[in-house]
């Protein structure tokens, strides 16, 4: 009988820690199934919830800080108010940070800051955030050297419009913009930001045929499965770009 006892202890024991390592990655999984779920701000704010849970469990500290700055970066950039945008970013870029400080060799962190300082940036105003495009273009360097087709060409999308949006006085250059998004689309062909990027910096050009194919090409795609929320939001997009006089064919 004791025998049995101390077996069944000792099996107790055994398994705790595998139970608990079970219980602390379902954290990180819930984590992703609600940002899956993201068109519903609801639950992107569910997701934050889970990874701040996992962060306080102990579990994944890197995973859970980039997905905070992720899932911020998409709560920041859905909210109306402009000092509400700020003060979400600011979180963004403070737990990025957070995440490259534990693993400085993988591109989650430095690419998740990079974007919070870019729409922390616009939400300051061009001329107010002049400082922050050294610190994006170092982050997206950084993804680029270490897998340069990270989020479907994502470093090249950021890049080609930063050089799309920056005046020339601040080293703005449209065949620098031309050759990060076309990269871009390369490595993500159904990315319907990396296509109204690249009509924006084509129309900046003067090439509106080539602007107007990837507008077109944008309202017909099928989406990506993984990208559902900002594809039809990409749509609408392309929508209100093909109603500029621009595009308005004569007759």
């Amino acid at each position: 009988m004791k025998i049995k006892f101390f077996v069944t202890v000792l099996f107790v024991v055994l398994l705790a820690p595998l139970c608990r390592s079970q219980e602390n990655g379902s954290l990180i999984q819930q984590a992703d199934s609600l940002y899956e779920q993201r068109g519903d701000l609801a639950k992107a704010k569910e997701a934050l919830g889970k990874c701040q849970e996992a962060l306080i469990k102990g579990e994944d500290s890197y995973g859970a800080y980039w997905r905070m700055a992720r899932v911020e970066y998409w709560i920041g950039d859905h909210t109306g108010n402009n000092g509400d945008k700020k003060r979400i970013f600011e979180q963004g870029i403070y737990h990025a940070k957070k995440a490259v400080r534990l693993a400085g060799d993988k591109p989650e962190g430095h690419y998740w800051l990079g974007i919070n300082y870019g729409v922390y940036g616009e939400a300051k105003g061009i001329l107010k955030s002049l400082s922050l495009v050294k610190p994006i273009k170092e982050e997206m360097n950084k993804v680029l050297a270490m897998d340069p087709s990270f989020d479907d060409g994502g470093a090249d999308r950021v890049l080609g419009r930063v050089y799309h949006e920056l005046p020339g006085f601040a080293g703005g250059s449209k065949k620098k913009s031309l050759d990060h998004l076309l990269k871009s689309r390369e490595m993500g062909p159904r990315v319907g930001l990396t296509r109204i990027y690249l009509a924006d910096t084509y129309l900046s050009m003067d090439e509106i045929e080539k602007a107007r194919q990837e507008l077109e090409f944008v309202m017909a795609m099928e989406p990506d499965p993984k990208l559902i929320p900002e594809t039809a939001e990409e749509k609408e997009m392309a929508r209100k770009r093909l109603e500029k006089k621009e595009f308005r064919k004569p007759g």
